[in-house]
């Protein structure tokens, strides 16, 4: 019971992450699910979901990079002394 409702939870992030047309609602996504109560990171969704070949290789690539691009842009902003996390 409990491993169907994840499953089915996981379902809806995917659907969610092939309606994102742009960067800017993929990373919308990602900080909904951040707020979210046990929201998991959208980078470990992902991943489950290509272990379990539900989205092709391509896919997966293209969510991942712009997800580490907007990270590494926090991050030097925040070396830089220009946080907004």
């Amino acid at each position: 019971m409990i491993l169907a409702m994840f499953e089915q939870l996981r379902m809806e992030v995917l659907d969610k992450l092939r309606s994102c047309r742009t960067p800017e609602q993929l990373l919308e996504l990602d900080e909904q699910l951040m707020l979210e109560k046990d929201g998991e990171p959208l980078y470990r969704v992902i991943c489950e979901v290509l272990r379990h070949r539900a989205i092709a290789p391509v896919e997966a690539a293209t969510w991942l990079s712009t997800l580490m691009d907007h990270r590494e842009k926090q991050l030097n902003d925040c070396l830089n002394l220009n946080c907004q996390l």
